[in-house]
């Protein structure tokens, strides 16, 4: 992961509309990490991503950052589903392992669900931090854990933002695993080399993310970030209507944020707008891969 493309793929994309028709695919990603991340509870330290910023002494147990991320498995999590049940969207779920393995009811709702696993780790953690040793841990630990979980082979991974430079290439050494989602610099599904094989990359957003709740400039209401994933969209379909290409929109979701009440009719109102619009699909992160290996096959690039 050091080589740097500036070019992709430049005015046009290789395909003109996606295989079901649509000129816009939206494939929403709920980042499940509620029970994973950093705490006192489990190990030393606290988590820095919950409901606030204020600075608490990394020696004290952060009680407040750990219920947030309770609301989000025990509230969240339900809320958002019945919203993609109510749309009847297809949605991809980025687990953390040991966040599943803590909620035994989502993880059989998940398990008897149509939608799609993208690996997120066995524990929410910077992979950045870890040595190689701890990185290939924590990715085998999450292989073995997650298939038994939900009941089918997991395909994706991506590591807790920002991956390392060598993230990639042990996703690639692992047998079951076809693609990542560690880049953000494109929107369409590319091609690299890894170690001399061809290794597909789906990319992720990190601006059509709720973590832009929490990030300056923020929404003044939760009202904006649904009209942000509107525009996005609405943008998209211009694009492709006018002969760039089909289009792919990643949107990041977070069962403790946009799960609470206020958040989740950002979501409501975008669900709502979207499955509406006939040339725009909702659509699993998996399908996305399937198309791309089907109708754009090739190596490299």
């Amino acid at each position: 992961m050091i080589d740097r493309d500036f070019v992709g793929y430049g005015p046009t994309a290789p395909l003109d509309r996606w295989p079901d028709g649509s000129l816009v695919a939206v494939n929403v990603v709920v980042n499940v990490e509620e029970g994973a991340e950093a705490s006192w509870a489990d190990d030393e330290g606290n988590d820095s991503w919950g409901e606030y910023t204020l600075p608490i002494d990394p020696a004290v147990r952060d009680l407040g950052t750990e219920g947030h991320y309770e609301f989000g498995s025990r509230v969240g999590i339900w809320r958002l589903v019945r919203l993609f049940e109510r749309f009847d969207a297809a949605v991809t779920f980025g687990v953390c392992a040991r966040a599943l393995e803590r909620n035994p009811p989502f993880a059989a709702w998940l398990r008897d669900s149509d939608h799609d696993v993208l690996g997120h780790g066995y524990r929410w953690a910077e992979v950045s931090r870890m040595t190689e040793d701890e990185e290939r841990a924590d990715l085998e630990h999450a292989m073995r854990v997650l298939p038994e979980l939900v009941g089918r082979p997991v395909r994706g991974w991506y590591a807790r933002s920002f991956p390392s430079q060598r993230t990639r290439r042990l996703a690639a050494d692992h047998p079951e695993l076809t693609y990542d989602s560690d880049s953000v610099n494109d929107e369409l599904p590319y091609r690299v080399e890894v170690d001399g094989r061809p290794w597909l990359v789906v990319p992720y957003s990190k601006v059509h993310n709720d973590t832009r709740y929490f990030l300056p400039p923020t929404y003044a209401t939760p009202r904006h970030f649904a009209e942000t994933l509107i525009g996005a969209v609405d943008l998209l379909l211009e694009e492709a209507r006018a002969g760039a290409g089909a289009r792919l929109l990643t949107v990041g979701l977070h069962p403790r944020w946009s799960g609470q009440a206020a958040r989740a009719v950002a979501v409501r109102d975008f669900l709502a707008w979207a499955t509406a619009q006939p040339e725009v699909s909702l659509v699993h992160r998996q399908q996305v891969v399937d198309w791309w290996e089907e109708y754009v096959p090739g190596g490299a690039g």
